[in-house]
């Protein structure tokens, strides 16, 4: 009996041989590494692609499973600077750098862009490094709050907890004495990724704009320029123009509304799966008018199982992206307002509520009325959305711009609400579009605005300085 085999078998059984031996050495390979990694692990899905399967127009931080953003602090890298006195960003040991980047990256991890950040600045360094920035806005040296918090961020490793009032003192002299700032940080290996990160963060909030304000409140070379301009009223009542450097960002509630938060950054959240929050909640009355913190377009508006009726709005720069979730049932927002819509810092541009946790549009299924306010920070477009999204805590943040909150009107005939002064923001592609109530008969204007209070805890005296 012969038992040798045809040779074309023989052919085919070494051909699988070769392909599986192929497959085995492509799996050890970088590129093997890659194609592991775009599968994501069970229940590590983002948002988006989550909901893809349901609804393709979704996006925020409310809505991430946990893992995503990589907030456990696992990318940064420990260490520290003995000649400058700089501490790294603190981590893991054998972490990673800021940018994201280890020895074993794909090509795709080693692009040249930052992949985290851990934003920790207090509300008071942001306050004295603010201060410093315009009351010297304009001397011959012009102090950046940016960079007095950048050379403090590369001296903590990032952690202000660690931050002394007498350390942003010292290095505003030794800048107002004549050193520069490159001198300085010469030898500070993370420097350029502390400004970087918090110049994505913080960057287009303080400027030069102008705005109106009551005529009882501007300097006197101000109403003498503009008292041709007039309308016969009374200063109390007339508003002027004036030309200001300082904060042009504002509070994400308006003026005169109460509300309470905590610190609620990475708290657990489990409707439809376990994720950590990466927002800031701001409890409130439903109804209250939400505010565009930073000029910027619409880039996402409508419905969303997790947050609700939401609104995403991207700043010019593209660098941030703010999240404002939960809106209000029947009416979210302002009526003006669509997808790529431009809107400028200080706008009403919807209303708080407690929409979300249901796959069914106009659904109230969060018990306590509040704004979820988000920040997602994007170095580079493929942080927009998946694994790699970048959102950082805001509670300090927002602290600190409760100092400046946008004052709004109601028309009686639509209960829609209007920005009370009128701002002019440079950043804006062609000049912006001014959000004011429309005409509306005496009586209906005192009616509106006899629903607001007298003065909130916080003013707009010393957040900015007025261009002579």
């Amino acid at each position: 009996m012969n038992n040798s085999r045809p040779p074309e078998f023989i052919k085919l059984i070494i051909s699988l041989e070769c392909v599986l031996l192929a497959a085995f050495l492509i799996l050890l390979s970088p590129a093997g590494d890659l194609i592991s990694r775009s599968v994501p692990a069970s229940g590590q899905g983002t948002e988006r692609g989550e909901e893809a399967k349901n609804d393709a127009s979704s996006k925020g931080g409310e809505e991430h499973k946990s893992g995503n953003s990589r907030q456990d602090g696992g990318n940064r890298e420990s260490g520290s600077d003995s000649q400058s006195g700089e501490t790294g960003p603190s981590g893991e040991s054998g972490g990673t750098s800021p940018s994201g980047e280890t020895g074993q990256a794909s090509a795709e991890e080693k692009k040249d862009f930052i992949k985290w950040v851990d934003f920790q600045v207090t509300k008071e360094a942001m306050e004295k490094a603010f201060r410093y920035d315009v009351d010297t806005c304009q001397s011959e040296i012009h102090l950046s709050w940016t960079e007095l918090l950048a050379y403090l961020g590369a001296r903590y490793g990032g952690d202000f907890s660690k931050y002394k009032s007498s350390d942003m003192e010292n290095i505003a002299q030794r800048l107002l004495d004549g050193e520069k700032m490159e001198d300085i940080t010469a030898d500070m290996k993370y420097y350029p990724y502390y400004l970087e990160a918090y110049t994505a963060v913080l960057g287009g909030m303080v400027g030069e704009f102008k705005v109106e304000i009551p005529a009882s409140k501007a300097p006197e070379f101000i109403l003498k320029a503009s008292e041709n301009s007039g309308n016969g009223q009374e200063d109390g009542d007339r508003k002027v123009w004036v030309t200001k450097y300082g904060l042009k960002a504002f509070s994400p509630i308006a003026k005169n509304y109460p509300y309470n938060d905590y610190d609620d950054f990475g708290a657990a959240r489990s409707y439809g799966f376990k994720r950590q929050h990466l927002g800031h909640d701001m409890l409130g009355q439903v109804g209250t008018p939400v505010i565009c913190v930073e000029s910027g377009y619409v880039e996402a508006i409508g419905w969303n199982q997790y947050g609700g009726w939401r609104l995403g709005i991207r700043s010019f720069d593209g660098k941030r992206y703010y999240y404002y979730a939960h809106l209000r049932k029947n009416y979210p927002y302002h009526k003006s307002l669509q997808e790529g819509s431009v809107v400028q810092a200080g706008d009403v541009i919807g209303y708080l509520g407690r929409t979300g946790y249901s796959r069914t549009e106009n659904t109230n299924n969060i018990d306590e009325a509040h704004l979820h306010f988000g920040l997602q920070l994007i170095f580079d477009e493929s942080q927009r959305e998946g694994n790699n999204e970048i959102w950082i805590d805001c509670y300090e943040l927002v602290k600190f711009l409760a100092v400046n909150r946008s004052e709004t009107v109601k028309k009686q005939e639509t209960k829609e609400y209007y920005r009370m002064y009128q701002m002019v923001d440079p950043a804006i592609p062609g000049g912006p579009t001014e959000q004011r109530i429309p005409e509306e008969s005496p009586a209906e204007q005192e009616s509106a605005q006899g629903e607001t209070t007298a003065e909130p805890e916080g003013t707009s005296e010393g957040r900015e300085a007025v261009k002579s």
